[in-house]
């Protein structure tokens, strides 16, 4: 099979082309598998360490507001078509799949121009402007939450596969996990939070907090934060000075590098609410406490937290709603409710489709051959 894939800006686009291309390349180890992206995107760094050619395009996304950049947009976006159809033409691709994000604009539009099938995967539960602008001449638009479909014109075309897998979170298992790890029997309760890959000013107070008020009088329980590269000093030089670096059962991390075996492991997971993050929830059944980014396109991560939330699958906390100790109270709630924690861990499992990536790549056969 040959194929042509674009998702870019963020590892939310990135990581679901990168995971539907290893599907492909696992079953099909001849296919040719290339990329289009720009030099400055995420692309440019996770694509070619995956082993992956990357054509490269300039393009920029469109602004909501009335902006001069906007003309820019347009002859930036021209100039990235007329180049797309000549990276089409050489690479004669089976068919082009793009996962969101203004890069895939162009190359998707290309094909179908071009008599080249085309397919889209929406990750977040309220489509983006790419894939809307895209999806009426796709002809298959994959999903990863079922409420996306109704927002679609192309809703017959549509189907929910959910997301495919990072390498990794597919086989890892909570026991084995931990015993990896050096934790088994060791504590009761294993938090784990997050404040981004790099960063989160606001996640990073609340859960030195939630550590200084709960988890250091609570030995049984273990913590684990990784901080994110760009607050990781800051982060580093409170948890000295409220001594919360003298708690044998709580840790501070710049970046977690095996996060497959640390969430596997984990009984509650304090997160943003990307989607991929969202998918590796739910494969693993974890409790969350979600904290939506609010620094993203149409706030599409507190859309698909509530999600979430309306289904008894999370507890949900905007940033603006963390005031003093709030995090606190839903941190222990969890730790001493072991009731409550089954519900949503049961309740979160029902959003994950653990043959994401199968479904996927069988579904494209059948398209590559009509």
């Amino acid at each position: 099979m040959r194929v042509l894939m674009s998702g870019g800006g963020t590892g939310g686009h990135v990581n679901p082309a990168i995971a539907i291309a290893n599907e492909i390349a696992k079953r099909e180890p001849g296919s040719e598998i290339a990329f289009v992206g720009t030099e400055r995107g995420i692309e440019n760094k996770l694509v070619p360490k995956a082993g992956y050619k990357l054509y490269h395009i300039e393009i920029q996304g469109i602004r909501r507001s009335l902006s001069p950049s906007n003309v820019k947009t347009v002859i930036l976006a021209a100039k990235a078509f007329r180049k797309c159809r000549r990276i089409v033409r050489e690479f004669k691709p089976d068919v082009v799949i793009g996962t969101g994000g203004y890069a895939c604009w162009p190359v998707v539009r290309a094909a179908q121009a071009l008599g080249i099938p085309t397919v889209l995967h929406e990750s977040n539960a309220t489509p983006g402007f790419a894939v809307k602008t895209l999806e009426k001449k796709a002809d298959r638009v994959y999903v990863n939450f079922e409420e996306t479909i109704s927002q679609l014109e192309n809703k017959k075309n549509a189907v929910r596969v959910g997301n495919p897998m990072r390498q990794g979170f597919e086989t890892a298992d909570r026991e084995k996990s931990r015993e990896a790890l050096g934790i088994t029997g060791k504590y009761r309760t294993f938090i784990l939070s997050l404040g981004g890959s790099m960063g989160a000013e606001r996640v990073n107070e609340e859960v030195l907090a939630v550590m200084r008020d709960y988890t250091s009088k609570h030995p049984e329980v273990l913590h684990v934060h990784a901080t994110g590269a760009i607050e990781y000093e800051i982060a580093k030089k409170q948890f000295e000075e409220t001594g919360l670096d003298k708690c044998p059962n709580i840790e501070l991390l710049e970046y977690i590098y095996d996060m497959p075996a640390r969430m596997a492991a984990a009984d509650i997971v304090i997160n943003r609410a990307g989607a991929m993050t969202l998918s590796e929830l739910a494969l693993l059944g974890k409790a969350a406490v979600l904290i939506p980014s609010p620094n993203v396109t149409n706030n599409h991560q507190y859309k698909n937290a509530a999600v979430l939330r309306d289904a008894g699958a999370a507890m949900l906390f905007e940033e603006k709603d963390l005031t003093d100790g709030v995090l606190t109270a839903a941190v222990k709630e969890l730790c001493e409710d072991r009731e409550k924690r089954a519900s949503m861990q049961e309740n979160i499992k029902k959003f994950a489709v653990p043959d994401a990536g199968a479904r996927i790549y069988e579904d494209l056969k059948t398209i590559v051959r009509r």
